[in-house]
């Protein structure tokens, strides 16, 4: 596309090494480090594999090169993630909202399940939206009614937990119905974690473990982002009969289940990338949740702390954090293209202008930031005189959630495509003393 102006040279440094950085995170990211030696015994009788989610095609090759005897199973992916392994259905399903091929493979997944016995093993390779990927409604619910809740919760800015949550209680597949399915078949999960706190119920809303949530507490979800359900979604949470399968239930005596990525052991991979570059590192955790914009304000004022002390030094830091951040969408910006990195980027931007020594990215390691394609992006002290070069207002495009076009414009847009991966958030800030 046409781009208002193009970084200067002097940001081909810094955008060199944030790229790196996010780099880094995927190679850490990639499960064949960790995936084989957390692979279980072979049972007596079948193994099932099922691999499910953003990082499901590269997890089940790494399982199946590394298993005795032919496979059998059943991958669901998102468009452009389907990939052929011998011995393996593939399915691809809608993300982030689920479609009739999500229905699909969670009807079929629970058709695998049903059949194992207790000489057999059913082997679960999770990862990030696995949620949206394995749609079972539950009696009484049409896929619509799931799919009209998903589409409210996302556009009302709710965190991943309380989306999850409720997913759970619309489900015929999640929060340990898959596991009860199974039973009395052995059930191994193994998981690439994009959540915070690496909580098994919240990884593709736990279909394998048992869930400590309630029918209320999903209830008190929609209340409290003012959705009002469909009438059978609204009734499915008032039968006490349509709770979900709680902690000390038998059917879970046989599953064990193991996070074998997350976003922590990511994040500290960045860091040691970091020092190998000569740079400080200050380790801000993996624990971000919120408002975008309002993170970006915090992060803004953290940077600028920062700086005086860089400066002081002559010693370059980099700032570094994870997360699952959100956007509200208000009315005026229904139509931008954005999600929560690339708003993050330009909100921080916009509240550091000018400073010169203070470099940004911030993306999702999916490949994908909200509506997509874009990763996320970039900031450089340079971006505002390229706006206003360009007659492009950076705060107008924030308030229309326009992150994305405004990214673009600026060629401060990180596109890489769907990376094969999801370990939640990079956000990166480099301070140079300048």
């Amino acid at each position: 596309m046409t781009t208002v102006s193009s970084l200067e040279d002097d940001w081909d440094g810094p955008r060199e090494l944030l790229t790196a950085l996010w780099q880094a995170a995927l190679a850490a990211a990639d499960p064949a480090a960790t995936l084989p030696a957390a692979l279980p015994s072979p049972p007596r009788g079948r193994t099932v594999l099922l691999a499910v989610g953003k990082a499901a095609a590269r997890m089940a090759e790494v399982a199946v090169d590394a298993w005795p005897g032919p496979p059998e199973g059943l991958l669901v992916v998102p468009p452009g993630l389907e990939r052929a392994i011998a011995g393996l259905e593939v399915q691809v399903a809608g993300h982030p909202l689920p479609d009739d091929g999500s229905l699909a493979a969670a009807q079929a997944a629970l058709a695998l399940a049903d059949v194992l016995g207790p000489n057999d093993l059913l082997l679960c390779l999770l990862s990030g939206g696995g949620s949206a990927l394995l749609a079972a409604p539950a009696p009484g619910l049409a896929l619509a009614d799931k799919q009209a809740v998903s589409r409210a919760l996302l556009a009302s800015g709710a965190a991943i937990d309380e989306i999850n949550c409720v997913r759970r209680h619309l489900s015929a597949i999640k929060g340990g119905r898959l596991a009860q399915a199974a039973w009395p078949a052995r059930v191994v999960t193994l998981a690439v974690s994009d959540v915070v706190g690496d909580l098994p119920e919240v990884i593709a809303s736990g279909p394998t473990v048992p869930d400590a949530s309630t029918l209320a507490e999903a209830r008190a979800v929609l209340a409290r982002h003012d959705i009002q359900p469909p009438p059978a979604v609204a009734a499915r949470l008032r039968d006490a009969g349509a709770e979900t399968p709680k902690p000390g239930d038998a059917v879970f005596a046989r599953c064990t289940y193991e996070v074998i990525v997350s976003p922590h052991s990511v994040l500290s991979a960045v860091g040691a990338a970091a020092r190998g570059r000569g740079l400080d590192v200050v380790d801000l955790g993996v624990e971000w949740t919120g408002e975008a914009r309002e993170v970006a304000g915090e992060m803004a004022a953290r940077a600028l702390d920062e700086l005086a002390a860089v400066r002081a030094s002559r010693c370059p830091r980099v700032l570094l954090s994870g997360g699952e951040l959100t956007v509200t969408r208000s009315t005026a910006g229904a139509g931008g293209r954005g999600g929560p990195n690339a708003e993050f980027i330009l909100a921080f931007g916009i509240a550091l202008g000018e400073t010169p020594g203070v470099y940004a990215l911030a993306a999702d390691t999916d490949g994908i930031d909200g509506s997509g394609p874009p990763a996320g992006g970039f900031w450089a002290p340079s971006l505002p005189a390229c706006a206003r070069a360009g007659g492009l207002d950076l705060p107008a495009a924030l308030a229309a959630h326009d992150s994305h076009g405004a990214l673009l414009a600026l060629d401060a847009a990180l596109v890489t495509g769907r990376t094969g991966t999801n370990v939640n958030d990079l956000r990166a800030i480099l301070l140079t003393p300048e």
